[in-house]
């Protein structure tokens, strides 16, 4: 069984692209299989960084295939925009990128519907969109009459779907805007969008058959997830979600691969939390703490320049989330931005109206009620961005970790200390040898 996923445990943000491309190396096959480019994913190696979205991480190694599923919901715009940046800067873009006919398109009327609806949104109860179209992209596949996937785009009935599709959503909008904004171009919009699909031919496949193939070929394939698990809609901190599944339980249905395929589910965490928009966050430090959190781990959107909020780590999220998405072991990002602190705490319970609760809330009204129960740590205050070897840490760094997967009830196995493919390490050197060089 040649897969192997990863993972991000919280709520987006861990760093999941670095471990991504750190493990790239030995797979022939990298893929994305939900959410679209309201993910960021940042990689940086040989000095240069590069922020993708909506390609997997794998495309800065030339030999890997790369392929993005019918789970993924494409901006064709924004899709070839980071394509002509990558190739501008020397990336190989061609035969090794693959990208699902089934994917569901964003058009001008889902970013109208984004920016209409969290605009009309109660005070306090945005959901905290990145106005990028995806949820009612999402929200147009589930209801299917007003979708279009981009092998819709090379049929002959094109231009009648958008037509209709669009004298449907100008009603909407109209409605919305009480007739002050213009109505959508169906003539334009087509002949705009026929264009992207000329230029996206070349990468268009059944990457369903594609994967599958693979997999019964024993080629060995990397699943990359995006967003975190605690912004799956199905089983996160819901109504504050991304609008797909984006725990473990996600990569077959947005892949259309069975999960007998997968031989190991890496869950990636930071060594603190943070959230990016609405929704309750249990350990949430806004204050000095949470700012320094901010300054020295950069903490702002790779695809939004949102600054993050902030918080110690939430053990009782990680453990819920690792067991929801089947995680074998942990990768620990960004462990160096915790360096400078006298003391570390981590939540290991909740208070909830007076009870003490060990397990993940499944409504958001109790998570909001939900004090954290801190086990207080000793800091290192050392600097380890330098430090290339697990033993070489400092103890209490070490002790920290070892909290951490004894609290989540998963090994930790891959440790970040800075942003660069040589800051990571494995607790098991001989792994480390062997999932790097191949």
């Amino acid at each position: 069984m040649p897969g192997l996923c990863v993972i991000g445990l919280q709520w987006g943000d861990e760093a999941k692209g670095k471990i991504v491309d750190l493990l790239t190396r030995p797979n022939d096959i990298v893929v994305r299989y939900q959410g679209g480019a309201n993910a960021g994913h940042t990689v940086v190696t040989g000095g240069q960084t590069y922020k993708l979205s909506l390609i997997p991480s794998g495309i800065l190694r030339p030999d890997v295939q790369c392929v993005v599923t019918g789970g993924v919901v494409l901006n064709p715009p924004s899709l070839l925009a980071e394509i002509d940046g990558l190739v501008a800067r020397g990336v190989t873009v061609g035969k090794n990128l693959t990208i699902s006919d089934r994917a569901h398109v964003i058009f001008p009327w889902h970013l109208e519907e984004d920016r209409l609806t969290e605009g009309r949104a109660a005070a306090g109860e945005a959901i905290g969109t990145t106005m990028r179209g995806i949820g009612p992209c999402y929200r147009d596949k589930v209801g299917r009459a007003s979708a279009i996937r981009l092998g819709d785009m090379y049929r002959d009935g094109f231009r009648q779907k958008v037509e209709r599709v669009c004298a449907h959503k100008n009603v909407l909008i109209r409605a919305l805007t009480d007739g002050t904004q213009p109505p959508l171009d169906p003539v334009q919009i087509c002949e705009e969008y026929r264009g992207y699909a000329e230029r996206l031919r070349p990468y268009v496949a059944d990457t369903t058959s594609l994967l599958l193939d693979a997999l019964e070929a024993n080629r060995r394939v990397l699943f990359e997830g995006a967003q975190g698990a605690l912004l799956d809609v199905d089983h996160g901190t819901f109504p504050y979600v991304t609008s797909s599944n984006s725990s473990g339980v996600g990569i077959a249905s947005g892949a259309g691969v069975p999960g007998r395929y997968l031989q190991k589910i890496i869950g990636v965490v930071k060594a603190y939390s943070t959230r990016v928009g609405g929704g309750p966050f249990p350990t949430e430090q806004d204050n000095d703490l949470g700012q320094h959190l901010r300054t020295r781990g950069n903490e702002y959107g790779t695809v939004t320049r949102r600054p993050r909020r902030c918080g110690w780590f939430d053990a009782v999220a990680a453990r819920y989330t690792a067991r929801l998405s089947g995680v074998d072991s942990l990768a620990v990002m960004l462990l160096d931005v915790l360096s400078e602190l006298p003391e570390i705490k981590v939540c290991t319970a909740y208070e909830i109206d007076g009870r003490r609760v060990d397990v993940f809330p499944s409504h958001v009204d109790d998570l909001r009620r939900a004090q954290p129960v801190y086990e207080t740590l000793p800091g290192w205050q050392q600097e380890i961005s330098a430090v290339r070897d697990v033993d070489d840490l400092p103890a209490n760094a070490r002790g920290y970790l070892a909290r951490l997967g004894e609290i989540i009830g998963r090994p930790v196995e891959i440790i970040s200390v800075g942003p660069d493919r040589d800051q990571t390490m494995f607790a098991d050197r001989s792994r480390r040898a062997a999932e790097v060089a191949g």
